[in-house]
Formats: C-alpha cells, structure tokens, sequence
C-alpha cells in the first residue's frame, strides 16, 4: 500500500497507508486525517478535501480535469500545486507521496 504523508498548516505531519485504487481523501478520511472533511464523499461537487501536492510530486500526477479545476476556484487559498484529495487515486508509484493541508477547509 502507498504510504502518504499528510503535513497539516502548523507543520506537523502524519503517514498514512491507503489501499491501491482508493482515492487519497477517501484514505484520510478512513485514517481520520484532521482538515479533510470530504462533505461530498468524493463526488467532485465541493472543494473540502482541497491538498497542496509537494512540487516535486505534482507532475508525477494526472492533470486536474476541468471539473476538478471549477472545484477548486471554491477552495480556500488554491494555488498552482493545489488538488481536489477525491481525484488522486492511489496506485504504487505515488508510494511516498506528500501533500499539505490548508489552514481550513471552509
């Protein structure tokens, strides 16, 4: 299983394995990972699963969709390494990926 490390808005950080195929806010919120709140359970319709994806892992990822960038105009504070946490599926090669939450998800 991949192994995330969530780092939250203070700089404290926690690890979380999440199952291949699983979208990593569906990982946090099982994992019960502080600052995502998923309202709309991974149906791209809201912006509060919003994650900054370290640089360097950025464009390891598949380009955000047009629905996912309408999302994230709603997001808090977005900026050019911001994703929607419902539209990262998790697969072995983002093993050691790193995202940081924002201050709020709303």
């Amino acid at each position: 299983m991949p192994r995330v490390t969530f780092i939250d808005h203070r700089g404290g950080s926690r690890e979380v394995e999440i199952e291949n195929g699983s979208s990593l806010m569906a990982g946090a919120v099982t994992a019960q990972v502080d600052g995502i709140l998923g309202d709309c359970g991974g149906a791209c319709s809201c912006a509060t699963c919003h994650v900054h994806v370290a640089p360097e892992w950025f464009d390891r990822l598949p380009p955000r969709g047009e629905h996912e960038e309408a999302m994230l105009e709603m997001a808090l504070d977005p900026d050019e390494t911001s994703r929607l946490s419902c539209q990262i599926l998790l697969a072995p090669e983002l093993d050691g990926l790193v995202v940081t939450l924002p201050e709020s998800q709303i």
